[in-house]
């Protein structure tokens, strides 16, 4: 198995639960970098062994991860990263197309300040990883200005219910980050869609959120052709 969490620090995870979801989140993160690629093997030995952890917590982890579609059970080998399906992917992000540019519209009613005034934070983070080239550090960001606008609008509940899809999503979008001139190109989007809430203009903000979710569309073509062994 790759080598997603060798820093990880027992004391870091006190409670079987908390322990669950930090090994949770640390391999998600490796299976959307394909870090872990599909028809990787998962051992729950290997997983509990890494991460300093009894195998409760690394099977809970794992059961977690198969019900979000990332793993499943395979007879004879065991638990595996599932392939990308690009149907899955259309239907993600239909589905974020719907909540996100609905979570825009309210934000143009009303916003709040507090989380405004950190959007600029995040933007300024985005473009100083943009400068870097460190794709890793953009795509952090890339989802906290998507969950700021969400807590702004007073809409979290609707970015949860993206988050706990968009990973399917994500391994796509990892796949066409491959340079500065892409990651200023979204970062442009973003701007395009700040811009519009400033301005309490909801529908410049639902073409502009379109826009910019619709860019899967326009690189999965691609990455179909150029990756088509990651793919069902």
């Amino acid at each position: 198995m790759a080598n997603v969490a060798a820093a990880s620090s027992p004391r870091l995870l006190a409670t079987s639960d908390s322990a669950a979801q930090h090994i949770q989140q640390a391999l998600r993160r490796a299976i959307v970098t394909l870090e872990l690629p599909p028809g990787a093997q998962l051992s729950e030995n290997e997983v509990a062994l890494r991460f300093g952890v009894s195998r409760q917590p690394a099977r809970e982890a794992m059961i977690a991860l198969a019900k979000i579609g990332l793993v499943r059970v395979v007879p004879q080998r065991g638990t595996v990263v599932v392939k990308i399906s690009a149907r899955q992917v259309m239907q993600v992000r239909f589905t974020r197309e719907a909540l996100e540019t609905a979570i825009v519209r309210q934000a143009c009613q009303r916003f709040d300040p507090m989380f405004r005034a950190s959007i600029d934070t995040i933007m300024a983070a985005q473009r100083k990883a943009a400068a870097d080239n460190d794709i890793p550090t953009f795509q952090e960001h890339d989802e906290r200005f998507h969950a700021a606008l969400a807590a702004g609008a007073d809409a979290e509940l609707a970015w949860q219910a993206v988050v706990d899809i968009k990973c399917h999503m994500d391994r796509v979008c990892h796949l066409t980050l491959l340079d500065q001139k892409t990651v200023l190109g979204l970062i442009e989007q973003h701007e395009t869609i700040l811009a519009a809430i400033d301005a309490g203009d909801a529908d410049a903000a639902d073409r502009a959120m379109r826009h910019h979710l619709s860019e899967v569309l326009r690189s999965l073509p691609k990455v179909l052709a150029d990756r088509a062994d990651l793919f069902e």
